[in-house]
Formats: C-alpha cells, structure tokens, sequence
C-alpha cells in the first residue's frame, strides 16, 4: 500500500468517513442496534427506521447531537431531523436505500458499513484467542494450495498414498479398539468463534457483491439517460460490466459457493453438520449462539437471493432498453399509416385524382433485378452431397438427462449392482459396472448413473478431460461417448 492511498482513503472512503462522523458516538450504536444486534435482521421498513430514530432522539441527552453535520435547523422536530440524519446516511453511503416487491421503501446497512462494524468487533478483546485453530487453517490452506496447483503426477501420487496412509493407520487403530483424540472444550470454542467470525466476514462479502451489481444498474441507467450513446453502445458497455465482474476473482468465488449452497447435496450436508454441531455443544455444555447457528444457511441465501435480486434489475434494465426503440417505432409507422388511410378515404369518391409525377425529358429507366431472356437450356448438375459419419458424444449429461424418461429405471437397483462391484475393487469404472451386469434400459439407464454425481457426491466423481465408449446393445454395435465416471468406496 502506497503512502498516497491513505490520503485518498481519508478523502473517499465511506467506512472512514463513516468512523469520522461528528455525531458518531450516538449514531454507531443506534445502527448497531438496529441491524446487527440479533443478528437477523438485515433490513428494515422506512417506517419502523423512523419510529426508533425519533424515540432515539427523544431520549438523547442536549449536547450529542452536532446539528450542522445533517443540515438540520434550530427548533426542527425529530419526525424531520430523523428524515434528514436518514438522508444524510444514505448520501454519505453508510445506508442504503431500496424498494422492495410491494413498494415499501427499505433501508439496510452498506457493504462499508458492514465491514466497519465488523473492524469494530475485532477490537474487542476475545475470551478465545484462537492462536493453535488459526494457524491450523493458514497451514491447511498452504498445503491445499501445494497440493492442488501440483503438476508432477509422482508428487500427486505420493501426496494421496500418505493420506491414504494416515487414513488406514486412524481406521486401525479404531478396530484395535484405541480411542481417537478429540478436541477438547477449549479447542472447540477457540474453532467455533472463528467459524462465527467467518460466516460474518460472508455475509459482508455478500454485500459487496451485492453493491457491485447495482453499481453496474446505475451506470446503465446513468449511460442510457445521454443522448449520444446509441442502444449498441449502451447494451456492449453493460454485457462487458457484466462479464468483467463474473469472472472476477471475487465473482467466481461468489457464484462457486452460491452453486454449492442451493445445492440439494450441499443443503443436506450442511443441515447434517448443523444438528451434529448442536448436540456436541450441548453434550458438552458449550455456551454457544444457538439460533445464530440453525439459521445461518438461511441467512446466507438471504443475502445471496439480494445479490441475484440486483442482477435481475440490471436484466429488466437491460430489456426495456432494447424493446423502448423498437416500441417507438413501431407507434410511428402505425401513425404514419393510419394518416395514408385517412388520405385514401377522403379521396375515395371523386372521379379523377391529381396523382404522379409529369417529367419533361425522357424517363431512363433500368431494372437492375430484370431477368434476362436466354433460349438456351442450361445444365443442371446434381450434386449427391452424402452426410458424413458422425459419432453419438455427449457432452453435458445433466442437460441431456432432461430429455431421456427415466422413471422406469430403478436407481437402488442401479446403485447396488455399483455396490456390488466395489465389494471387490475400490475403484470402478462406468464400463466396468455395465461389464458386470449388462444394461436393460438402454441410453436412459446409462444417464441415470450419472444423477448420483449429485445424490452421491462423495463416491462418484467425472475425471475432466477423458471419456469412454459405451456398448447400448447387447450385440455391441451401437455405443455412444461420454464423459469418464469413476465410483469409488464410501470414505469413513
């Protein structure tokens, strides 16, 4: 960071001008009451706001509040100095403003509002100083980083064998009858407040993605209201905002982790680990946010539904913008129309209508589009275009599952024939699995190994990049290619 920045930080910054605030002793706490105090509410009718901030107002002590800053008058009442401080807020980016399904106007805290709040909670001195789960997560996210950026498949190979290894050596242990080492009360609480910590820090981030959105909805509206820029420009200058901020860093691990959680599996295992997290806490008589804990995945589809939200409004932006030119001129030509009717029928009862065009020398007049006479018969040639062999890939299994009728395929009997064979082995390819036992059902039964990509995300994966041949009748004359699926054992 260059010692410029920190001066243009001071300048510009919301979250510090935000800290700045003259009036920030009282005005912190009451947006912290508001918004952050329970945890659950993370936006708040215009209505409501008001009501608390007049009895606020009500209630403070002469001399807190610094008049000037909001632009607030001597003998104003506090219904109208809560208006201005709530106008003053959004202006200076600590608020934000919006209108939600049924017109009623919103107010939620900024992404540099959040973030401030959350600088604020780190301040305070913490019952559990996470020194060993902290620097477990930075030594895990190292080694991840090595292990999965790796290119010597050798490395690669003596990587998983040494898990592999621990992992066999744990499960012996288990069957000898050795009791596992588990954390201990203090090393729970130290990973449970860092675990807290983090679902905040997300929630944060969700609003800064957020934020992003609708920044690009207000530039497009912003460029749409100029007169020089044409519908092109406009809709070439919002797709490539669009695209930029996608395949951003930032966006790309926004949309990995959305696609995840609204995922059936990643729910499922998500409730799972919730109740599993609850009952240790409780057997082991941990003080912990209980209600925080059971409904944080609702929180996060919460925020993650408004960031969706905003790109919707940057989608209806985007198609008014291209049916508003069309719309007008279509009216223009009705118009026109309807004015060369109105002309015909006031003309349509006199004998002789002064019509067309007298010219004083002679017409030249050429056809361009005129066809030639020619007598002679021309050639014909017919040209027999074959079609050209093509093989039956497939290439997207979930895409193309939704055309193929699968309810007659059982999948418990498709799963245990799978089972079956890994009783053997402990890996499977999909060609062994029909090896063993022949298909029934054809190209349906074979899509539908692969709906336990997600049913049984654990033990079935697709290698990128490969794929395999597979026999659809028993004559093995008729095969189709698709992507390499594996099978594995369930892992303890």
């Amino acid at each position: 960071m260059l010692t410029e920045d920190f001066s243009l930080l001071f300048e510009t910054s919301p979250a510090i001008q935000f800290i700045r605030l003259r009036n920030a002793k009282w005005v912190m706490p009451f947006l912290y009451k508001v918004f952050q105090s329970d945890n659950t509410r993370f936006s708040v009718p215009e209505s409501q706001l008001l009501q608390w901030l007049t009895e606020t107002l009500l209630n403070q002590e002469n001399g807190q509040e610094d008049l000037e800053e909001a632009q607030i008058l001597l003998g104003e009442t506090e219904e109208v100095k809560s208006r201005k401080y709530l106008q003053n807020w959004v202006q200076r980016r600590i608020l934000q403003d919006f209108t939600d399904d049924h017109g009623n106007t919103m107010y939620q805290l900024s992404s540099y509002s959040v973030k401030v709040f959350q600088w604020i909670q780190s301040l305070q001195l913490s019952k559990h100083v996470g020194t060993e789960s902290r620097f477990k997560l930075v030594f895990n996210s190292l080694r991840d980083i090595l292990e999965n950026t790796e290119d010597d498949k050798n490395k690669r190979l003596e990587t998983l064998k040494n898990k592999r290894a621990e992992i066999d050596k744990e499960i012996k242990a288990l069957e000898l009858g050795i009791n596992p080492e588990n954390y201990s009360n203090a090393q729970i609480e130290e990973r449970l407040d860092l675990f807290t910590r983090h679902c905040y820090e997300l929630i944060g981030d969700f609003r800064e993605v957020e934020d992003n959105f609708k920044q690009i909805h207000r530039s497009i509206v912003e460029q749409h209201t100029k007169a020089e820029l044409n519908k092109g420009k406009i809709l070439g200058f919002a797709f490539e905002a669009y695209d930029t901020l996608r395949n951003s860093n930032q966006g790309k691990s926004f949309y990995a982790f959305w696609d995840f959680l609204i995922s059936r599996a990643g729910q499922e295992e998500w409730r799972e680990l919730t109740i599993r997290l609850l009952d240790l806490l409780s057997d082991r008589s941990i003080e912990a946010d209980q209600y925080f804990i059971e409904n944080i995945k609702s929180l996060l589809l919460s925020q993650g539904k408004n960031v969706y939200e905003s790109n919707d409004k940057m989608a209806e932006k985007l198609s008014k913008i291209i049916t508003e030119k069309e719309i007008t001129r279509h009216r223009r030509l009705r118009t026109q129309i309807n004015n060369i009717k109105e002309l015909a029928f006031d003309l349509i009862d006199e004998d002789k209508i002064p019509a067309g065009i007298e010219l004083t020398d002679r017409a030249d007049i050429r056809l361009h589009m005129e066809k030639k006479l020619n007598l002679q018969q021309k050639d014909t040639q017919v040209v027999l275009k074959q079609p050209m062999e093509k093989s039956e890939k497939i290439e997207d299994m979930e895409r193309f599952s939704r055309l193929i009728n699968k309810t007659h395929v059982n999948k418990k009997a498709l799963w245990q024939k799978v089972e079956n064979l890994l009783k053997q082995k402990e890996t499977a390819t999909l060609s062994e699995v029909l090896d063993a036992t022949p298909l029934e059902h054809g190209i349906a039964e074979v899509v539908t190994y692969y709906d336990f990509l997600k049913e049984k995300s654990k033990q079935v994966q697709i290698i990128k990049g490969t794929t395999e041949i597979i026999s659809i009748n028993p004559d093995r004359t008729k095969f189709i290619e698709v992507p390499y699926l594996l099978f594995g054992k369930q892992t303890v």
